[in-house]
């Protein structure tokens, strides 16, 4: 991910120096990126504190490069010629002058070497790269290239180009970079998590995973499979010419301006090569308690469960329910210079200013119990566990929080109660469960009603009769769906929520796991202490308009 060097002065520093911002501001600032991610000068612009300009000048002086005033510079036409438009789009960049030393080139993110190499390869020149505010290179971008273009256009452009051409020579070729750059854009501007190229005997298919829902965007034609996924192997540093065995890798770029991290996965399947792209756009993430989807008697037990001085916390649910989310923000909360946290993690999602981060590499014997077991001689106050697998980082993570660490995890469990069945299924005796373990929190995510197309209606008979036992909670009351937009690409929803369920252990509970209790005794124990059930905190939101009855029925239905 892109970054100042490590001897670099603070970007903050630079601009008190200058005497664009103070101290406090500086503070502020690092709190918003805290809570809610993004670069430290966007969260000083949008406090109002200093200037797209000011940033861009500070960022030169960090990077050691010029910065430039776009309202006195007028780029040439044959620079202009050299960048295409999806790729100024994408990576938010304008060329400035053509000289013998190279092609001058304005961008945001002067740290982003990526950036800088892609452009040296599709305009086979030297990059000089000089440094501008994001807004003022956007509005400029738009004036000398227009808005952006429609992925149709460059799906047409790249299927004539590379017609019969080998792969290595089509995945170099101008038309599959500008595709996939624009296939990318619009990745990152619609949200996606995902992007999924799908190979069939007589088909070619993309697919982005938008809020949990994959939807098909214009089909490139069949031919166009080779050469797209030899280009995003070649921007991952994979090896092209192997197609029979599933690859991974990682690509970092800085696209529309903001830092987004690609995790590449191929997969050779009987039909062709296919390949998913996870997004991790570290700058959309928010790891803020506040805006999780928590009641407010929820969000204050998660803070005061980040404040325990021992014991384990575990958040449970499938695989994309927002447990590493969730698990940020906690330690977010927790993030203190009197503090020390350490995670463990397969692979590390998001950078967290001063807490020591350790990525997972099995295929060295980095395993989770051998780097737990590490960590313990860090002298750390809390530890994240990325996941608790198997039986032997089950142990090792009991074995922290008996010597005086709090240990946050994630396991996958339907329930929280259920977490205790699962824990001895692993090895871990009930003596040693009710000595650590403090709460467990179960979690879904819920897409959300779009805004913008949102309409009212009261359930009919027909539908209340299929609603079982849950009919009674929404008769009689106005309930929301939304009909569909283009905001939302027609489906009625924008965005999701959590819903949770937090088990909080209590002396009657640990009683009850000594003697052997069943998961429905324990959850029985749990709803009389006040529990509230992921069905129950999904009607809720039902009946306060933010998501629909169909939503909370699919993701809690076996519950």
């Amino acid at each position: 991910m892109s970054g100042a060097p490590t001897n670099a002065r603070l970007l903050g520093q630079i601009l008190k120096a200058a005497g664009k911002v103070g101290e406090a501001e500086i503070q502020r600032a690092l709190a918003d990126q805290r809570k809610h991610g993004g670069l430290i000068g966007q969260c000083l612009v949008a406090l109002q504190a200093c200037t797209d300009g000011d940033v861009a000048r500070a960022l030169a002086e960090q990077a050691g490069l010029p910065s430039v005033d776009l309202d006195r510079v007028e780029p040439m036409a044959e620079a202009l010629e050299l960048i295409d438009a999806s790729v100024a789009h994408t990576f938010l960049v304008l060329p400035l002058r053509l000289s013998a030393k190279g092609l001058e080139v304005a961008l945001a993110d002067p740290l982003n070497q990526a950036i800088l190499d892609d452009l040296a390869f599709t305009t086979g020149k030297s990059i000089l790269p000089m440094v501008a505010g994001a807004e003022a290179i956007r509005a400029r971008v738009v004036q000398h290239y227009g808005e952006p273009g429609d992925l149709s256009d460059a799906i047409a452009d790249a299927a004539g180009a590379v017609q019969g051409a080998d792969a290595e020579s089509a995945a170099k070729s101008k038309p599959v970079v500008r595709l996939l750059n624009s296939i990318l854009g619009r990745a990152i501007r619609d949200r996606a998590s995902d992007v999924h190229f799908e190979v069939y005997d007589d088909a070619f298919r993309i697919r982005y995973r938008v809020d949990g829902a994959l939807y098909e965007i214009e089909a490139p034609p069949q031919h166009l499979a080779v050469p797209l996924v030899a280009r995003i192997k070649v921007m991952a540093d994979l090896d092209i010419t192997e197609t029979r065995v599933p690859q991974d890798g990682r690509i970092e770029l800085s696209i529309d301006g903001l830092p987004v991290d690609l995790r590449v996965a191929t997969l050779p399947t009987q039909t062709g090569e296919g390949c998913v792209m996870r997004v991790l756009d570290r700058s959309a993430v928010s790891l803020d308690l506040g805006v999780l989807g928590l009641s407010p008697a929820e969000e204050a037990t998660l803070r005061a469960l980040t404040r325990l001085p021992h014991g384990i916390v575990l958040v449970t649910g499938p695989t994309g329910s927002g447990k590493t989310t969730t698990l940020y923000a906690m330690l977010t909360e927790a993030n203190d210079p009197a503090v020390k946290i350490i995670t463990v993690e397969d692979p590390v999602e998001y950078d967290i200013d001063g807490i020591v981060q350790v990525p997972i590499q099995e295929e060295i014997g980095v395993t989770y119990a051998s780097v737990l077991r590490t960590i313990l001689r860090q002298d750390p106050d809390k530890i994240l566990v990325g996941e608790i697998r198997d039986e032997e980082t089950a142990s090792t993570a009991v074995e922290a929080s008996l010597t005086g660490h709090t240990v946050f995890a994630t396991l996958h469990t339907s329930d929280a109660p259920s977490t205790v069945t699962r824990l001895m299924d692993m090895g871990v005796e009930p003596f040693l469960i009710t000595a650590t373990l403090e709460a467990v929190v179960a979690q879904r995510l819920v897409r959300t009603v779009c805004s913008q197309c949102q309409r009212t209606y009261e359930p009919d008979e027909e539908l209340l009769a299929s609603l079982g036992a849950v009919a009674e909670h929404v008769r009689g009351r106005v309930l929301h769906f939304g009909a569909g937009c283009e905001v939302c690409h027609h489906t009625g929803y924008k965005g999701r929520m959590g819903i949770f369920e937090i088990l909080l252990f209590s002396d009657e509970l640990r009683t009850a796991v000594h003697r052997g209790a069943s998961t429905g005794e324990l959850r029985a124990i749990a709803v009389r202490q006040g529990m509230r059930s992921l069905r129950q905190a999904g009607l809720e939101a039902v009946l306060a308009g933010r998501t629909t009855l169909e939503e909370v029925l699919r993701e809690t239905q076996s519950l």
